[in-house]
């Protein structure tokens, strides 16, 4: 039996018997043009640039390194802890309803008098669309710009719900200018859910 073995040190093409070591030894000729174009690749390659943010996906963030331990939770003293002026307990709600079909955003006083509101459906996302992360933060932006120009820029906020909206709303807020103060999750849970659908049959 026969098999062929290339010695890249000697560029030589071996022949092996399985019976003989050696039956025959032919040299291969290599020319420039070849060692030339992994040349030019290796050079191509190193002359990229390097992965940035963009393409490498975002950059985590140590969030308890970045803040004190004892401002995290809330304590006894926390309704009222000034934040600009304004106690926690008088400050604005920003009241996030999501589903999977839309996203409603209202802002309230402290006492639940709503002041604003606006959905993905107002502001122009129609049919599946509304549902998108990009329709919730795009609303977020727009209601937050109101909620700016009525002179309110510390919020707290809180989500209930379920759906691809719910963290694209908080940012779109941020981005709006807003402080945000604290994230209140009053989603609700179901301690005795609907009976599952039955297997659909193969």
């Amino acid at each position: 039996m026969l098999s062929t073995r290339i010695l890249t040190g000697f560029r030589r093409l071996c022949i092996l018997d399985s019976n003989k070591l050696d039956v025959g030894v032919r040299s291969i000729s290599t020319t420039t043009v070849a060692n030339r174009e992994v040349d030019s690749r290796k050079e191509m390659l190193r002359s990229l640039p390097a992965p940035d943010e963009g393409t490498a996906g975002e950059r985590a963030i140590d969030i308890d390194g970045r803040m004190q331990k004892d401002s995290l939770f809330p304590d006894e003293d926390t309704p009222n802890r000034l934040f600009h002026g304004t106690p926690f307990k008088e400050l604005p709600i920003f009241n996030i309803r999501v589903s999977p079909n839309n996203t409603i955003l209202s802002l309230t006083d402290y006492k639940g008098v709503p002041k604003l509101i606006r959905s993905c459906g107002v502001e122009g996302f129609k049919h599946t669309k509304k549902g998108t992360n990009i329709a919730a933060q795009a609303t977020a932006i727009t209601i937050g710009t109101k909620a700016m120009e009525r002179g309110i820029k510390t919020v707290r906020v809180s989500v209930r719900g379920l759906g691809p909206g719910r963290m694209s709303a908080i940012k779109g807020l941020q981005m709006s200018g807003l402080n945000i103060v604290s994230i209140t999750d009053s989603t609700r849970v179901s301690w005795n859910p609907p009976r599952p659908r039955k297997a659909k049959k193969l």
